[in-house]
């Protein structure tokens, strides 16, 4: 029987390389990131605002109900695949293995022991400085990132930024030293959500041999990243779909003219999930149909939200005070309002105010238009008057205009004289 052409232990390492480039420049090019000394979050390119709670919900309930569904789908798969903490630990794990055969091999001539120091010191320099940079990303996502490299080339340790990038990545070194895989089976709470989220349908790894194949070689074994025998249960908290059991398995058996005993299923008793692309889909019943309908309405809110955004956010208030309005010498009367202006741009903008609707009536303002600089806010006041009525008006009903959108606003006169 030839080799499966299909290597999971090659896809994977694809995807841990896309990731990896995607956990980097995903906070360059603003498509996920809190700026947290700006108030800012930004997502698929928008700069959005904490007072835009809209959007931020819908952004945010459109991510983990995105986790949510292809938990029910896929099982373990972000765990094997798309895991920062996975790849980042199987990445320690292998930098260590390769300088302890470089070292062993380069410096034979050393003691066992001495090879031993002077790999581990290789290792951990080369853990520090992967430290500095997994941590100068993760922070890039909650600080802009030009400010962050300014706070790490002068070794701040007095802001909060500064401090908590050097907490991150004491917190690195630690994690990539000591932790590493661990973290899977004692800290991440995400396989115990997995067994809830999970069903009779849901992909993992099975391992069936009806027919008394197995030759004990234990390869599934020893490969397994995590150390568990893949054959005593599909359901293991550690198993995290890694797939890596499966290639072991058809390695060997492929030599005896056997196929492989482990395999992609959907579900302990279902068909292996390779074959037929609409079973690599998933969809088998009305619950993954209803968790995809409402992963649609997640992200259709978010796009209807996204779509009606205004760049430039402007809100008018009358200020009414102690005096309704005032009389002026000139005989015109005089009613102040307020405006607040944000440029949620990443351009220079310009507002000129307009009055719709109002005889007569004349605007008074220390700048108009009012120019904003990208991301500034601007508020300030302005008058409008007109010349004392005759007509018994108290209130008088028209728009200002700030450039072509419209706010009904009102004018507040001294009635007619008897």
């Amino acid at each position: 029987m030839p080799a499966s052409k299909l290597s999971w232990h090659r896809l994977r390492k694809v995807v841990h390389a896309f990731c990896v480039l995607a956990f980097v420049a995903l906070p360059f090019f603003n498509v996920v990131r809190f700026d947290i000394p700006r108030q800012r979050f930004y997502f698929a390119g928008y700069e959005l605002w904490i007072g835009e709670f809209s959007i931020v919900f819908f952004s945010l309930m459109f991510l983990m109900f995105l986790v949510v569904v292809s938990s029910v789908f896929y099982g373990r798969v972000y765990c094997g695949y798309l895991c920062p903490q996975m790849i980042f630990s199987e990445a320690s794990l292998s930098v260590e293995s390769y300088l302890r055969r470089k070292v062993d091999k380069k410096l034979f001539h050393f003691k066992p022991k001495v090879r031993a120091r002077i790999a581990r010191a290789l290792w951990l320099a080369v853990v520090a400085v992967g430290s500095v940079f997994a941590a100068f990303v993760f922070m890039t996502y909650f600080i802009e990132p030009r400010d962050l490299l300014h706070r790490l080339l002068s070794f701040d340790l007095r802001t909060s930024g500064g401090l908590s990038g050097a907490v991150v990545t004491l917190v690195a070194m630690a994690d990539f030293s000591l932790v590493r895989l661990r973290f899977c089976t004692s800290v991440c709470p995400y396989g115990y959500l997995q067994g809830m989220l999970g069903d009779g349908d849901t992909l993992l790894v099975r391992y069936s041999d009806p027919r008394g194949d197995c030759i004990e070689c234990r390869k599934c074994v020893r490969v397994c990243p995590m150390g568990i025998d893949i054959r005593e249960s599909p359901f293991q908290i550690e198993c995290v779909h890694c797939a890596e059991c499966i290639d072991a398995c058809e390695e060997v058996l492929v030599r005896l003219g056997k196929a492989g005993l482990i395999q992609y299923a959907w579900g302990d008793k279902d068909q292996p999930a390779v074959r037929g692309w609409r079973r690599r889909l998933g969809i088998h019943d009305a619950k993954r149909v209803i968790a995809l309908l409402v992963l649609l309405a997640y992200a259709s809110g978010l796009f209807v939200a996204l779509s009606m955004r205004h760049a430039v956010l402007v809100r008018i208030s009358p200020e009414r005070g102690e005096k309704l309005y005032r009389i002026g010498a000139d005989g015109r009367v005089y009613n102040q309002f307020g405006y607040r202006i944000d440029n949620r741009s990443r351009r220079g903008e310009a507002v000129a105010f307009r009055i719709q609707g109002l005889q007569d009536a004349a605007l008074a303002m220390a700048s108009n238009p009012v120019a904003l600089k990208p991301g500034e806010s601007v508020q300030g006041e302005f008058e409008i008057s007109r010349p004392a009525a005759r007509r018994g008006e108290m209130v008088a009903h028209f728009k200002i205009l700030a450039n072509t959108e419209p706010f009904d606003m009102t004018f507040l006169e001294p009635a007619e004289e008897k």
